[in-house]
């Protein structure tokens, strides 16, 4: 089962194929800042992608158009930027996102 690494908070946690990045994650016991239904409208969620940039989901229409309508056309030629809660694991990652911290609820 692929694994994704979160810095700065270095936890480590297993995703099961083509599942999204925050929901392995709070599958794992870890919150995921976000702003909106986890539908990736608010892209709070972005986060950036340190390794294994190949081994994520490719970006979709939705995901492309809701990171230019909120942070501009250049948020989409980096593919480093993705947002966790589109983005679906297809092997071993690591990741930076500042906010992740385990689930105290």
């Amino acid at each position: 089962m692929p694994r994704v690494r979160v810095e700065p908070l270095d936890a480590e946690f297993e995703a099961p194929l083509n599942e999204t990045v925050m929901e392995a994650a709070n599958a794992a016991g870890y919150w995921w800042p976000v702003g909106c239904n986890r539908n990736g409208e608010c892209t709070n969620c972005a986060m950036e992608v340190v390794s294994g940039v190949g081994r994520l989901s490719q970006m979709g229409r939705f995901e492309r158009s809701n990171l230019v309508r909120q942070r501009g056309q250049a948020s989409v030629q980096d593919p480093r930027l993705r947002l966790a809660c589109q983005a679906r694991v297809e092997g071993d990652i690591v990741v930076y996102k500042v906010g992740v911290r385990r689930d105290t609820l």
